[in-house]
């Protein structure tokens, strides 16, 4: 600061200025790579958040670090075009089109992050899904129990068959959470329908096979059944979104390239003006 002070006063007014102007370019592009490394890494925490609220918290600050950004870009262009500044210039307009081509898919991340739909439907399924599960199991062999022994082999059949029907359903809702490709989703929707669909029938076959003692128990079971059918309905529902895992592939893809491009850039401007900055103080 001492050496900046001295030089100033050395030198003429328009000297002055320049020493200026290249003190504000140099804090400008300092304070532009540090909100674009704010940014990226705001927006990072936003698609790896797990809670909705810590997801929303995240794509606000990297909202307000583009904006911070652009700001920056504004104020430092003209400075550098009174400094005549050629290759400063064509380092922040390479910028800039890089910083252009992040905001265009932020602009499909961030609200996509922010949706959490396959961690949500993961919880549906570790929570209201697997309970539905746990009783439509309980009611049902609770009704198979009541079985008379003549038709305790078929009904204790039966039951195992719808059991299995909900549990498999159970296990590819994991599958198809995870999953990212559209015709493997349609093949396990398929699956998960024929598993309901011999779940139902396994219960309705029951009827005819225990006594009217099971009624309540099957009428349980049923309705068990068919909240389960709502629960994966609204699973596949939240799935086949696929924020969480189309937000991550654009961080990880395109966006990973264009925000190191980004950085490599700014990092060349700030030193490039630390260089004039440091000549003109000596």
């Amino acid at each position: 600061m001492t050496i900046v002070v001295l030089a100033a006063a050395a030198c003429g007014d328009g000297s002055t200025l320049v020493l200026n102007q290249q003190a504000e370019a140099h804090r400008l592009a300092s304070h532009l790579h540090v909100q674009f490394s704010r940014a990226a890494d705001a927006s990072n925490r936003a698609v790896m958040a797990n809670t909705d609220e810590t997801s929303r918290a995240a794509a606000r600050e990297a909202e307000q670090a583009t904006r911070a950004v652009q700001r920056d870009i504004d104020a430092l262009r003209p400075i550098l075009n009174n400094l005549t500044y050629r290759d400063e210039i064509g380092q922040l307009d390479a910028f800039a089109t890089r910083f252009a081509q992040y905001q265009a898919l932020d602009a499909d991340i961030l609200p996509l992050a922010v949706e959490n739909t396959n961690i949500k439907a993961q919880r549906l399924s570790f929570g209201p899904a697997s309970e539905a599960v746990d009783a439509f199991r309980l009611s049902i062999e609770s009704a198979g129990h009541m079985a008379a022994a003549k038709n305790a082999p078929t009904v204790d059949a039966l039951v195992a068959r719808a059991a299995a029907a909900v549990l498999e359903v159970q296990v590819i809702q994991a599958r198809h959470i995870a999953e990212s490709d559209e015709a493997a989703m349609s093949n396990m929707e398929s699956a998960m329908a024929a598993s309901e669909s011999s779940a139902r029938k396994a219960l309705d076959s029951l009827k005819g096979l225990l006594p009217p003692g099971a009624a309540t128990q099957l009428a349980m079971a049923a309705e068990d059944l068919a909240r389960f059918t709502a629960i994966n309905a609204e699973i596949v529902a939240l799935s086949r979104r696929n924020s969480n895992v189309r937000s991550l592939a654009l961080s990880l893809g395109k966006k990973r390239t264009v925000t190191a491009e980004g950085e490599d850039l700014l990092q060349a401007l700030e030193d490039a003006l630390a260089r004039h900055h440091f000549a003109a103080t000596r």
